[in-house]
């Protein structure tokens, strides 16, 4: 066989394993095409790790903006976190022994989480760092961005209080001159809606998600004030 023929072929068959590799990842197609943050590396398939201690960054910067780390980029389905045991890495969220997966769209926004932040029980939280949806472009995964809050959206889930911080990048975005979430909602006619029945809706019909509306920037800030100033306690 001649050579460019031997070569194309060799080519051919390598584009064939790496296709199959990406659709049997974590039994998601192309979950390999996701980019992850330029101070991070792959240390395998599901686990990516950088130098800095993610969960020890300030929540807030002196500008008022604050700062996300972005476990889901915007459009993805695969359950990525910061790691309880190594803060220093995301990982592919397991459950029941298998990656996690959201069996539904994916992701409206960026999802992740506010460093430097801890909302006890007694405050409406679950004592883990609050949960935050950037809306905007999709962020590679593990990048920590500059954010603007602009409200949250009122969940319970199962029951229990499951609050969503509503953000959007604070440059380079069509959103980042928004304030509030009257702003949005009058600028992007159908994006709060597009978010409250997505997180309504994510986890199935027996789910146990109730969405209980939007509060504004203010109460926000309250929540996410009252979480920074109880992780600086607790350390």
């Amino acid at each position: 066989m001649p050579r460019p023929i031997l070569l194309a072929a060799a080519m051919g068959f390598a584009l064939l394993s790496d296709a199959a590799h990406a659709e049997a990842l974590g039994g998601l197609a192309f979950s390999e095409t996701t980019p992850h943050a330029a101070t991070m590396t792959r240390k395998d398939d599901f686990t990516i790790v950088g130098a800095e201690d993610l969960m020890g960054l300030k929540a807030m910067n002196e500008d008022g903006t604050v700062r996300a780390i972005i476990e889901i980029p915007t459009g993805t389905s695969a359950k990525w976190e910061v790691s309880k045991d190594d803060p220093k890495a995301v990982y592919w969220e397991l459950r029941k022994g298998a990656p996690r997966l959201i069996n539904f769209l994916g992701y409206p926004g960026n999802y992740g989480s506010i460093p430097g932040t801890a909302l006890p029980k007694e405050l409406g939280g679950d004592g883990d760092p609050l949960d935050v949806i950037v809306l905007g472009q999709a962020v590679p995964r593990g990048e920590v961005v500059d954010v603007r809050v602009i409200g949250v959206l009122k969940m319970l889930d199962g029951g229990e209080q499951d609050d969503k911080l509503v953000a959007v990048l604070a440059k380079d975005s069509p959103f980042a001159h928004v304030e509030s979430m009257a702003q949005l909602d009058s600028e992007f006619p159908g994006a709060s809606q597009i978010v409250d029945i997505w997180f309504a809706n994510y986890k199935g019909p027996d789910g146990g998600m109730e969405g209980l509306g939007f509060e504004d920037a203010k109460s926000a800030r309250a929540v996410l004030e009252a979480a920074a100033a109880n992780f600086e306690a607790g350390r």
